[in-house]
């Protein structure tokens, strides 16, 4: 395997990431990891969530000499990234929630966040809004329940439409025109949350934006003989790693959908099944 491009994240969430660093750097190996036993971040302590995720990218990296990480996950960047990069010497992508972008696109002015409850409380997101969004009315939703719909969605295919009306009725109450999507997850729940909410909300997520990211830094630190090599390189290689003791089928199939030609388990010291 040739360097590969290392997504992370607490669940399948970091697919909808992953799937936009595909759509410009289609010739590259990929490694999604993603550490289910643990779900959902936005219940964890702050400190088991940095050394528990910092163990275990850390691992994987060393086992499959990835080129760049990319923490697709929201709750993890607020608070994983500085302990990441003091750990790690290759390049760490992190996720920004939408909200500068959401700002701008705004006619109303009325924007919302929905996120984990982690990232909804974190000081860095209130920082954000007041760097970006000061002229905004912004509201704040977290759920972690989502997450576990969105999981629930691609390990079954179903999908409990009467409950997610039910979580979202403060969100189409706000009377917003533009929804960020602040975890990874929500992506994958866009139809049904755009059937709810109705289409005079826009739904923003981050990930075009991390793609350009990542294309940025691996054309820093690569040379064009090493591109040249790798965009003439046809058989792609797509490693899947997960920390629960096991995963459904349906999960399972996805993964396999989605490239995957190896699903693994991989534990550390810090996970548990």
């Amino acid at each position: 395997m040739s360097q590969p491009i290392l997504v992370f994240d607490s669940g399948i969430g970091g697919l909808s990431v992953l799937a936009e660093i595909r759509k410009l750097l289609p010739h590259h190996d990929y490694c999604y990891l993603f550490d289910n036993a643990r779900l959902p971040y936005g219940e964890l302590e702050e400190q088991e969530l940095i050394s528990g995720c910092v163990a275990l990218i850390d691992q994987v990296v060393e086992r499959t000499h990835a080129a760049i990480v990319v923490v697709a996950c929201n709750t993890a960047s607020t608070v994983v990234l500085p302990a990441l990069r003091a750990t790690l010497s290759i390049p760490v992508v992190g996720v920004v929630p939408a909200i500068k972008p959401a700002a701008q696109l705004s006619k109303s002015k009325r924007i919302g966040l929905l996120a984990t409850p982690g990232t909804v409380k974190r000081h860095y997101t209130y920082e954000l809004i007041s760097q970006f969004a000061d002229d905004c009315h912004v509201e704040l939703f977290g759920s972690s329940e989502l997450v576990l719909m969105a999981e629930q969605k691609i390990a079954t295919g179903q999908l409990d439409m009467a409950r997610l009306t039910q979580v979202l009725s403060p969100i189409v109450e706000a009377d917003l025109d533009v929804l960020v999507l602040g975890c990874t997850h929500f992506p994958m729940l866009r139809d049904e949350l755009q059937q709810v909410l109705g289409q005079g909300v826009t739904l923003l997520d981050s990930g075009e934006a991390i793609a350009k990211r990542v294309k940025t830094l691996l054309a820093e630190t690569k040379s064009d003989e090493q591109v040249q090599e790798e965009d003439a390189h046809s058989n792609l290689l797509m490693q899947a790693f997960y920390t629960k003791a096991e995963i459904r089928e349906g999960l399972a199939t996805t993964l396999v959908d989605c490239g995957f030609s190896t699903l693994e388990r991989i534990t550390t010291i810090n996970s548990n099944g």
